[in-house]
């Protein structure tokens, strides 16, 4: 029986089918460096376990029983990459920070067609609570990819792509509000990158639940065509000098000693926040 895998690193996916139940671990991990150039012990292969635990190298393909065409997410680094790993990431401008979506895109959100949508989704969708909500605690969500997490970039580690200062914001935020993590992908790469990043189980904080793709909506309009609700994302990770977590921390302690949020623009945090500091 044929074994085939896709393996999504860097940004990209790339299909593997040219291997058998037969091989191992180790030949997949020298197919995916045909592939991609990523050396074999360079490999992290996210998702790939026996029995709770990773899968070691002499594992056969067969007994880990994966459907055809599951997906794995590969951290890895190309030696010749390594150093540009460190560099700043380009400027990419496929990222949409929803704070400058006009203001014709939130009243579409609130018409009848939308709203029924949202309604199906609070019916059908089921939230797997990991700790429960506290009493007094408003509710922070925060998207992964660009906010908590730089998903392009190809980086040995998890921790080599969390965005600076995270541990510490969500530690912080914690003493305020209640967090959920929200991702436009499917649960399982949530998963992955919260295990990952030392999130889901960290002694310091709590998430309440995660969200995935099936709990959003889309909505069209005119100007953008399809426009996916999401969460702020602010700027891509510069491991050097980002410290917006670390700011936006402040932002979130300010703003939890008010009693209504609804006078509040999160658009001027900044500005907000430097007011307050200048007091």
């Amino acid at each position: 029986m044929s074994v085939s895998v896709i393996i999504k690193w860097g940004g990209q996916e790339y299909s593997i089918s040219s291997l058998s139940e037969e091989d191992t671990v180790m030949d997949l991990k020298q197919s995916i460096k045909t592939l991609t150039g990523v050396l074999p012990e360079r490999q992290k292969l996210l998702g790939l376990k026996v029995k709770g635990k990773p899968a070691e190298d002499e594992v056969k393909l067969g007994s880990l029983k994966l459907k055809p065409n599951t997906k794995i997410m590969m951290m890895g680094t190309r030696e010749e990459s390594l150093e540009e790993v460190l560099a700043p990431p380009p400027e990419n401008d496929d990222v949409v920070n929803d704070f400058d979506i006009e203001e014709e895109v939130i009243e579409r959100v609130y018409g009848n067609e939308n709203l029924a949508k949202i309604a199906r989704r609070v019916k059908d969708y089921k939230v797997e609570e990991m700790n429960p909500p506290r009493e007094g605690k408003r509710l922070l969500v925060l998207d992964v990819d660009y906010t908590l997490f730089d998903h392009k970039s190809c980086a040995e580690t998890g921790q080599e792509l969390m965005r600076p200062y995270l541990h510490e914001f969500l530690t912080s935020a914690y003493e305020d509000y209640d967090i959920v993590i929200w991702s436009a992908t499917s649960m399982k790469w949530i998963d992955a990158k919260m295990k990952e990043l030392g999130v889901t189980d960290n002694p310091n904080y709590k998430i309440t639940f995660m969200l995935d793709s099936a709990a959003m909506i889309t909505v069209h309009t005119p100007k953008r065509g399809v426009v996916e609700i999401r969460p702020f994302m602010k700027a891509h990770l510069n491991r050097e000098k980002d410290r917006e977590l670390y700011k936006l921390a402040q932002y979130l302690k300010e703003i939890a000693k008010l009693e209504d949020f609804t006078g509040l623009n999160h658009k001027h945090w900044e500005r907000y926040l430097s007011k307050r500091q200048h007091h």
